[in-house]
């Protein structure tokens, strides 16, 4: 692709953005963020005046052009400022997990070569220091937080308020040189470096440029006609991509206002008193959202209940048609009206979603029944594909064309083929530089034409001309009878269930499919209290006889619901066993996306696998486990293995197979 000129004068970069944002929305909220239950807020002007401030800060701590800047904590505008004044001094941010663990750190700031580091707290700190002589680079530790930081070692350790002292009383010193730096930053300089989630192998460092980042930003916010009124609430994984091109890139291109909450435990609240426009989740947070939703319908009254139950009914006919401006008889609009008093309007409200203009789902395919509910509340949640390689954005659901099995049309200046093998490649400005320190990789994910492999299976309908994924291309495979196998298919549909929390379908090469399945604690935990069964952990409920009839009757469904597609009815699930943990990225399980590692969990639970087709009705298990100290430990179980009904074909397969 021939290389765009910048989009407007000389906004070539991300501090270029944001003087443009001062002389523009100087005295707009440019960031929030709660703290001890009060929320503090920044104008574009203030935040530009503490950016700038923690830029001559690092100056004077010694970075320099090309160092690698690590980003370590919770969702806060210290910490978005941190990477922006990074960018300043010519060095590259790099945004880590917070929840990673000591050794996920360790490998990326060795990576990396991270000479600093800029941690939220103390617990940060900790793992820093503790990993620091694998690094072997590390000159400086910044902290945010200062509590029990008091008797650490402070020779290569600064509060971050200090390094801004430092930097305001350094500014007629190293104004000049500051300003230079940024002068020199075009649309090629890197912008931020962002680690892949690591599903198949180790993470790999993917440089975007301000190129990738402003591009991708300016086309998709004038794609939903986003502008500085908009708020945003910032609450996942800064070192996911999606978070950067939400809570910097777009934000910084439109002059949005940047909100992030106190944490995890006032996210509903902080969601509620902000009311955000424009939102952003992935599937499991809905997922999450509709089964605290389902529990507090099940401990409401018998009146309440049967409200919720005819207003659904309403919504599920009404509320998309009005979404996408299709005719709706006048009886169904009084109905849905009064719906909207009595039922969606308070639980829009209860979710924070009231004020939602337009939501994006992304990073694993939302079960059907999922979408459909949100959009049936009257929510325009819509579907994007992305990757971290792309910056995000590959394709979009336009205004009225928003359905649950399809991902959009491509992005404005992305373009999509699909190969001959069925996987789906991309091009566009948002399109990665390298893979860091790994051309092999480089090479063989991107052509010499821009061409971008994305792992992903999926076909254009001609009809509609919008995608449709199917699976991960290495995920879909065959059964042994040539049906087509993609488990990411059924388990979507299983996850609809709130009793369920995650589920692993094996199949690819064999006569039937089968399931490990993962119970939501929360949801059945209640329905345990609600019919007073006792229960001392996770295993004991996971092995309960009524569980697993429920569970039963939820795999059931769904076979009954997968047995309608022609082109699927191959995969369903014929056994299935509960799992007696819960899959868990600290035991490599899942990435810290949570995105299943199926060759982990094949491997790992092996012996389950093997049970679950060679006709055993149990099976006696050992498992690793790792604790939230660190410490490693073995649990033991005896799992019970259930068969289910299967139907039309697939039900005869069963009976040959037998």
């Amino acid at each position: 692709m021939t290389d765009r000129q910048p989009p407007s004068g000389d906004l070539r970069s991300v501090p270029a953005l944001l003087a443009r944002n001062v002389a523009r929305f100087g005295g707009r909220p440019a960031h929030r963020e709660k703290e001890y239950g009060i929320w503090q807020s920044w104008t574009w002007a203030q935040a530009a005046d503490e950016i700038r401030a923690l830029a001559l800060g690092f100056l004077a701590l010694g970075v320099k052009p090309g160092d690698h800047l690590a980003i370590i904590g919770r969702n806060r505008p210290a910490h978005y400022w941190g990477m922006i004044a990074a960018q300043m001094c010519g060095a590259v941010p790099v945004p880590l997990y917070q929840d990673a663990v000591a050794e996920e750190m360790a490998y990326v700031l060795e990576h990396c070569g991270a000479r600093f580091v800029l941690c939220g707290d103390q617990e940060q700190v900790d793992k820093v220091l503790e990993v620091e002589r694998a690094t072997g680079a590390l000159a400086q530790i910044i902290y945010t937080d200062k509590r029990g930081m008091r008797k650490y070692d402070h020779s290569r350790m600064n509060a971050l308020a200090d390094v801004q002292a430092e930097g305001r009383a350094a500014a007629q010193r190293l104004g000049a040189q500051l300003d230079g730096l940024i002068a020199g930053l075009d649309y090629d300089s890197t912008c931020v470096m962002l680690y892949t989630s690591g599903t198949t192998g180790k993470p790999k460092g993917v440089v975007l440029s301000n190129r990738n980042i402003i591009e991708t930003a300016k086309n998709t916010a004038e794609f939903d006609r986003l502008d500085q009124r908009e708020e945003i609430v910032a609450y996942l994984p800064m070192a996911w991509v999606g978070d950067f091109i939400f809570s910097v890139g777009q934000a910084m291109w439109s002059g949005f206002t940047v909100n992030c909450p106190e944490g995890a435990h006032t996210m509903m609240t902080d969601m509620r008193e902000i009311g955000p426009t424009y939102f952003f989740a992935p599937p499991r947070v809905f997922e999450g959202q509709l089964t605290s939703v389902m529990i507090r319908m099940e401990d409401a009254g018998h009146v309440k209940r049967w409200l919720f139950r005819k207003g659904m009914e309403i919504a599920r006919r009404t509320g998309p048609a009005l979404l996408d401006g299709k005719p709706v008889s006048v009886g169904d609009r009084i109905a849905y009206g009064l719906g909207k008093i009595f039922v969606f309007g308070p639980l829009k409200n209860t979710l924070g979603l009231s004020r939602v203009r337009v939501g994006y789902t992304a990073g694993e395919a939302i079960g059907p029944e999922i979408f459909d509910f949100y959009r049936s509340l009257g929510i325009n949640l819509k579907q994007l594909y992305g990757q971290t390689e792309a910056s995000v954005f590959i394709t979009q659901q336009p205004d009225g064309q928003v359905r649950s099995d399809t991902v959009g049309v491509p992005s404005p200046g992305v373009e999509v083929k699909i190969g001959e093998n069925g996987e789906v490649y991309y091009r566009s400005p948002g399109t990665f530089v390298e893979y860091y320190k790994n051309a092999e990789s480089t090479a063989s994910t991107k052509d010499p034409e821009g061409w971008v492999a994305t792992g992903d299976a999926g076909f254009f309908e001609e009809a509609t001309g919008h995608l449709r994924i199917i699976d991960r291309a290495k995920d879909v495979g065959r059964m042994a009878d040539g049906s087509m196998f993609a488990p990411k298919y059924v388990e979507n549909k299983l996850k609809f269930y709130p009793n369920i929390l995650e589920a692993v379908v094996i199949g690819n090469g064999r006569e039937y499919c089968t399931a490990m399945i993962n119970i939501d604690l929360s949801a059945v935990g209640n329905w345990a209290e609600r019919n007073n069964i006792s229960y001392g952990s996770y295993q004991e409920l996971a092995g309960h006889p009524q569980v697993y009839a429920t569970i039963k009757e939820h795999v059931e469904a769904v076979n009954r619901s997968v047995a309608e597609d022609p082109m699927l009815s191959g995969c369903q699930v014929h056994r299935f066993l509960v799992l007696h943990k819960e899959l868990d990225p600290d035991d490599g399980e899942m990435t810290r996306t949570r995105k299943v590692r199926r060759a982990v969990i094949n491997d790992k639970f092996s012996d389950l696998v093997a049970a679950l087709y060679d006709g055993s009705s149990s099976i006696h298990t050992r498992t690793e486990v790792t604790y939230e100290d660190g410490r490693k430990g073995q649990i033991s179980a005896t799992l019970k293995i259930e068969d289910v009904q299967v139907f039309g074909q697939a039900s005869q397969q069963k009976v040959a197979a037998q």
